[in-house]
């Protein structure tokens, strides 16, 4: 099945079950350690199966960071194209989608946005390629829904607003400027998503905002 936002025409990986596994297993290591950091032996290790298995489906270490990428990109992809076909307000399905990055991406401890684009430019430039794609064409699709609903302002300028979100969305990982002592990255991302919301909403949209933010303080 071909993923149904207009950037799309990525065929999603067809995968074996061993594949699955290697790149499930490698994916929550990237994460919780860093692409660096983590080496095959490790990964074999963690999966009970020999580096030799592995290599045979990812011939080095780079094919497998590039292949699990791909991986949690398309899982993402797919469930924010899920959830955006629910009957949330656009304001709600905003916070439900961050709420499902942030579960699949782990509070992005590792800082694997930063270890992509220092040791692996290519594979970071790709993936950040099909980021912007991505997020864009959501929230054009999510600013376009409120503005008719009445929860956005009707003179936001919509292409510009989906670019302004994405480059803001990258440069809160930057943590040369935003400390990890100071910062969690889910604090981060609720801050963003809250600036953006209240520099376009309605007062019937900072209504529903506030009141998502009252429940989550709860």
């Amino acid at each position: 099945m071909y993923l149904k936002f207009p950037f799309v025409n990525l065929r999603p990986q067809i995968l074996t079950g061993v594949e699955k596994r290697i790149l499930e297993k490698a994916a929550e290591m990237f994460l919780t350690l860093g692409v660096k950091s983590v080496t095959m032996d490790e990964i074999a290790g963690e999966l009970g199966m020999s580096k030799k298995t592995i290599y045979a489906h990812y011939g080095t270490k780079t094919k497998l960071i590039e292949a699990t990428a791909l991986f949690m990109f398309e899982r993402i992809s797919q469930g924010i194209e899920d959830l955006s076909r629910g009957q949330k307000d656009p304001i709600e399905e905003l916070f439900t989608i961050k709420d499902f990055a942030l579960e699949h991406l782990r509070d992005e401890r590792s800082s694997p946005q930063y270890q992509l684009q220092k040791y692996y430019p290519k594979i970071f430039a790709s993936l950040k390629t099909r980021q912007q794609d991505l997020m864009e064409a959501y929230i054009q699709k999510n600013l376009k829904r409120g503005i008719s609903e009445g929860v956005y302002r009707n003179e936001i300028p919509v292409v510009f607003t989906s670019q302004i979100y994405f480059v803001g969305m990258m440069g809160i990982k930057d943590r040369d400027i935003f400390l990890e002592k100071e910062y969690s990255m889910n604090q981060l991302i609720n801050l963003h998503l809250e600036y953006h919301v209240r520099a376009i909403a309605t007062e019937k949209g900072i209504h529903i905002l506030n009141e998502l933010l009252n429940t989550t303080a709860q």
